[in-house]
């Protein structure tokens, strides 16, 4: 299996809503490459994309706000796992949302919540590491460390309180 991910982005607009799967992706050491693509003004080269990405990545990482059609014609045109994020915009993201989980039978994609790009980045590599034991000590080592934070955390407040 390869280990890499592809995070596609309507527009650059959407840049600031992406960077934690970035972020996310770095500390879990998963190559990742990022391109701006759009269903409505790249449809040929998003196409183009969605055909030939089994050569060089394991899951697409779609991101885009408003009728968010980006994730469907990317899976519509591969087998690979494609999760979207839904971008908030002017509906506060709920039209993406609903363009994301709305998809016909046959044509699944995984969706985050609003603006959840860290979670997106996190299920791509669990979907890696189900064939990478790296990756799986890599997550679950994140995982041990987001407990530990919460734990201190809680500590934290009794002090506060």
């Amino acid at each position: 299996m390869i280990n890499k991910v592809a995070i596609l982005m309507g527009s650059l607009s959407d840049l600031d809503k992406v960077k934690g799967a970035f972020l996310i992706l770095k500390e879990l050491e998963i190559p990742y490459d990022v391109k701006i693509l759009s269903a409505h003004r790249t449809t040929a080269e998003t196409l183009d994309f969605a055909l030939k990405a089994n050569e060089e990545y394991s899951v697409i990482i779609c991101a885009a706000g408003m009728a968010a059609h980006l994730a469907g014609i990317v899976a519509a045109n591969t087998l690979l796992p494609v999760i979207a994020i839904p971008i908030s915009s002017s509906l506060n993201g709920l039209d993406a949302l609903l363009s994301s989980v709305q998809m016909p039978s046959g044509v699944p994609v995984a969706t985050v919540a609003i603006d959840g790009s860290k979670n997106a980045a996190l299920l791509s590599a669990q979907i890696i590491a189900l064939e990478n034991d790296d990756v799986l000590t890599r997550l679950v080592d994140f995982r041990k460390k987001n407990r530990k934070s919460s734990l201190e955390n809680n500590e934290k407040l009794k002090q506060i309180l």
